[in-house]
């Protein structure tokens, strides 16, 4: 991911897997040589009225019990989620077992993605995108919804941490009343560029950040070259301001210093 980073023209980018951080140790060794500044990261899903919004974690610690533990209670109810959808699956005549999905997912946390690429290999689907519309997607006859955390339990850990929280890809669900409600509960900055965000959705979430004094953040939230997603997720597609990465360290310090004062 790095080196692609790099060949891209790429100074800074943010590694920020679901649930795990894990990976951030290599690709800040992968960085260094190549110019590539990374920040450390985590995505996170929350429960949310329309049922799960995913929350950006940024400059998190790669090495925190307190994280860890947080994250370690994630990864299980991953382990058991993609478990039940296996089970779903072998009771709908597809001939899979658990065994495969983990050995897809390699050791990291496990995914919808993982048992999608299960199906395509076992025969069951022609490609990623069928195992989602036929089977994994919300309100098909596999999927198993997670068990979620609230924002502010997520919130106030990325914050104990010393990180960041930005809410993640909202679409036309980023209403600045939706954004006041999050900001009251912990909310740091809005992510506004995004593959599948149209140029009108980008606007208005800028307009809304500026007008709370949120700050924005963006990526190309790319999954690998197989992932699942319906829009173009190429690495350096989204024109990120490098200026967006100071302000957020100049708040991560002032948030530093007035929890220091707060002791």
């Amino acid at each position: 991911m790095v080196e692609r980073a790099a060949k891209a023209g790429l100074t800074a980018i943010a590694l920020t897997d679901h649930d795990t951080v894990s990976g951030v140790p290599e690709a800040l060794e992968a960085g260094n040589p190549l110019g590539v500044r990374v920040v450390s990261g985590c995505e996170f899903s929350v429960a949310a009225g329309w049922g799960e919004l995913h929350v950006l974690g940024y400059f998190l610690p790669i090495h925190s019990d307190l994280l860890e533990s947080f994250l370690a209670r994630c990864r299980d109810d991953r382990y058991r989620r993609a478990d039940r959808m296996v089970t779903r699956l072998q009771g709908l005549g597809v001939s899979m077992d658990f065994e495969r999905v983990l050995e897809t997912a390699r050791g990291g946390a496990i995914g919808r993605p993982h048992v999608a690429q299960v199906l395509v290999d076992c025969g069951a689907v022609n490609g990623i995108q069928e195992a989602f519309d036929r089977y994994l997607g919300r309100g098909k006859p596999a999927f198993v919804a997670k068990d979620l955390p609230s924002f502010s339990e997520v919130a106030d850990l990325v914050h104990r941490v010393g990180g960041l929280v930005s809410a993640a890809h909202l679409k036309d669900r980023g209403s600045r009343r939706a954004l006041r409600r999050l900001q009251a509960q912990g909310l740091d900055a809005v992510e506004t560029r995004h593959p599948s965000h149209s140029a009108e959705v980008r606007g208005n979430l800028a307009e809304h950040a500026t007008a709370l004094g949120l700050l924005q953040t963006g990526g190309s939230d790319w999954h690998g070259d197989a992932g699942t997603e319906p829009f173009p997720a190429t690495i350096g597609s989204q024109q990120v301001p490098l200026e967006w990465l100071a302000l957020m360290e100049q708040r991560r310090q002032e948030g530093s210093v007035k929890e220091q004062a707060q002791r």
